[in-house]
This record gives structure tokens, C-alpha cells and sequence, in this order.
């Protein structure tokens, strides 16, 4: 397999280790060691189907590029596995597709806030859908092999999702800002004009900042050929890098204040201005705010929790946690949060609720 003698075996989830692969550049070079024999930059373990560990290797055309070590021997559980991940991914596809037709049909929810719902719905199937086929053919697969292009098809899904994530998040805390702190002038100011020109720009400004990102990684010769990830990400292939990555950082730098700071304080603010109103208003203020801010503070605070725990995991060595917890915290922004959301919403929200329930109730 390009130069790494590893025969295919049976295996299921784990994390990585790196290895140089010289078709796209030496590792060595300033702050890096020269170069050893191949065999002793394998992992040590013993020969056969028995083998505990086997490298995901990411082709770029011909060539090799990224592999990870994310499997550890599952032998015939990988098929358990499978419908465990295949049944989560069904989940997720129902319970966002129900809530979005639902949304659409009815015209009594033709209003700001479950508009921007339809758009929060609509990002976690397509964040779910970035992750789900590839790592559904690497868990049966006995071979674990990607191309560069998929790889970074991958990367971006994966990081547009998460900026469109928060920027929905960011839009929903305004919405409700306005609803409580302004019901009088709600619909002036959030008119269906200024409804579409914010879902636009949430969507149009998480493609433009990724699609930039993703264009400065693309180009970069890569020294290694493993990432420490079950999926692959653009800080991963960065630190695969051999060639100069300032310009990287310096978009890195000015980007993450504009997809994180930007949205957080906007959250931030909102929540301020709304328990003020709160606490000097009236009791139908106090259960208004309470019936729609809570779903929506626990979506925030549970895809906080999975970034979190994803961006430690990223800059820090986490060796020290256990493989498996470590793989389900870095997967939980994306398998969680599709799952949370419509759930949460669905069973919260008494108009959806009620709707979703003559729907089934009409079908039986």
C-alpha cells in the first residue's frame, strides 16, 4: 500500500499515528529528524490477521497522501458497528427531513423563528451527510484507503457545518431577542425581507470563509501521510505540512475572530438584554422567554460541549484519555448535534409538537 506493507485485516474505530511518505515531501528539514528506515516508523505489533492496529490511507490521484491509524480490531463486531452508525445516520436523516417538511406545509409556521429553525434542520443534514457515508464504507471496509479530493470534500462539510452551525445559533438568539425585548415592533423589524438576507448571509458567509480556507491547504506538499482524526480535518493536514504555512495562520488568525467572537458576542449580548427584560417584566415575558429560549440554550450549550472537547483534542495530547472515549468526543459535535436538535425542538415547541403529531396521527 504505497510503500507501507500492512495486509488488510478486520477492524473498527481508533485513533492515528503519522508517517513520511516521500512523494509528497521529506519530514526532514528544520526542527524535524532525518528520516529512518520505513519498517521502524510502523507501529510495532505483530504480523497476521491478528494485528491489533492497520493505517487509513488518503490517495491524492496516484499517489499517496494523509493515512490514519483509526481502526482497532473489531473482527465481525465491525458489521455490529455498522448498523449501530447506519441506524444513527437513519435517525438523524427522519428526524430533520419530519421537522423540515413540517416547517414547509404548514403555514402557521411560516414565521421567523421556525424558518431559521428549517435552516438549523437543514445544516445537520448536511453535516451529517459530510461524515456519515465515508465512515459507514470505513468501518466495513478492510482496506482503509480515501482520495485526497474526498478528503478535503470532507474537510469542508465538516467546517462549514460547524461555522453555519453557530451562525444559526447566533441569528435564533437575535430573533429571540427582538420577540422579547421588542414584541411590538417584532415583525417590523424582522420582516420576511430581513428573514431570507440572514439565512443567505449565514450560508454565504460559512461557504466563502471555508471554500478560502480550504484553498490555502489544498496547495501545501504534505510530509506525512496519517491523520490523528476518524475524519479528516484542515488543522490535521496542516500539521502534515512541510512547506511554509504563515499565510495559513494569518487567515487562520483574522477568520477565527469573525466565525467564533462574532457569533459567541452576538449570543452573548442578546441573552444579556433578554434577562433584563426578564427580571422587570411581567410574568407572560418571564414564561415567553423561558418556552423559547431553553431549547435553544441547551442546542447551544450541547454543541459547545462537542466543539470544546474537538478543538483540546486538536492542540493538546490527549493520549492520556481513553482511544474509545476519545473517538466519541471527537465525533460528538457531529453525530450528537443532529440528533439533539430536532429532538429537542420537536418535543419542546408546542406547535411543532402538536403538527408532527396530527401528521402521524392522519397517516395512521
Amino acid at each position: 500500500m504505497g510503500g507501507i506493507p500492512d495486509p488488510p485485516g478486520r477492524y473498527g474505530l481508533f485513533p492515528l499515528i503519522a508517517t513520511p511518505n516521500p512523494r509528497f515531501g521529506s519530514t526532514t528539514g528544520p526542527g524535524n529528524p532525518p528520516p529512518r528506515d520505513e519498517e521502524s516508523l510502523l507501529p510495532t505489533a505483530p504480523s497476521g490477521p491478528g494485528r491489533p492496529e492497520e493505517l487509513l490511507t488518503v490517495a491524492r490521484d496516484s499517489d499517496l497522501a494523509p493515512p490514519a491509524r483509526a481502526y482497532f480490531d473489531s473482527g465481525h463486531l465491525k458489521y455490529l458497528f455498522f448498523v449501530i452508525v447506519m441506524s444513527l445516520y437513519f435517525l438523524i436523516i427522519t428526524a430533520n427531513v419530519l421537522l423540515i417538511v413540517v416547517i414547509c406545509v404548514n403555514r402557521s409556521l411560516h414565521e421567523p423563528m421556525y424558518m431559521f429553525l428549517c435552516s438549523l434542520f437543514v445544516n445537520e443534514l448536511y453535516g451529517s451527510t459530510g461524515l456519515f457515508p465515508l465512515l459507514l464504507l470505513q468501518i466495513l471496509s478492510d482496506v482503509h484507503t480515501v482520495s485526497a479530493p474526498l478528503c478535503f470534500l470532507q474537510i469542508f462539510c465538516v467546517h462549514t457545518y460547524g461555522t453555519a452551525e453557530l451562525a444559526n445559533l447566533a441569528v435564533m438568539s437575535y430573533d429571540r431577542y427582538l420577540a422579547i425585548c421588542f414584541p411590538l415592533q417584532y415583525h417590523t423589524r424582522m420582516s420576511p425581507c430581513k428573514v431570507s438576507m440572514l439565512i443567505v448571509l449565514t450560508w454565504f458567509s460559512s461557504f466563502l470563509v471555508i471554500t478560502v480556507l480550504i484553498s490555502l491547504s489544498a496547495p501545501l506538499q504534505l510530509c506525512g501521510n496519517i491523520i490523528n482524526k476518524v475524519y479528516c480535518d484542515n488543522y490535521s493536514i496542516v500539521k502534515l505540512a512541510c512547506s511554509d504555512t504563515t499565510v495559513n495562520n494569518i487567515y487562520g488568525l483574522i477568520s477565527s475572530p469573525l466565525v467564533i467572537l462574532c457569533p459567541v458576542s452576538l449570543i452573548l449580548y442578546t441573552y444579556m438584554r433578554i434577562l433584563k427584560i426578564c427580571f422587570s417584566g411581567s410574568k407572560h415575558t418571564r414564561q415567553k422567554a423561558v418556552s423559547t429560549c431553553t431549547p435553544h440554550l441547551a442546542s447551544l450549550l450541547n454543541f459547545s460541549f462537542g466543539c470544546f472537547f474537538e478543538i483540546l483534542q486538536s492542540r493538546f495530547n490527549m493520549n492520556s484519555v481513553p482511544s474509545m472515549l476519545r473517538i466519541f468526543l471527537s465525533l460528538y459535535f457531529l453525530t450528537c448535534q443532529p440528533v439533539f436538535n430536532p429532538l429537542m425542538y420537536g418535543l419542546t415547541l408546542s406547535k411543532i409538537s402538536l403538527t408532527c403529531k396530527k401528521l402521524l396521527c392522519a397517516d395512521m
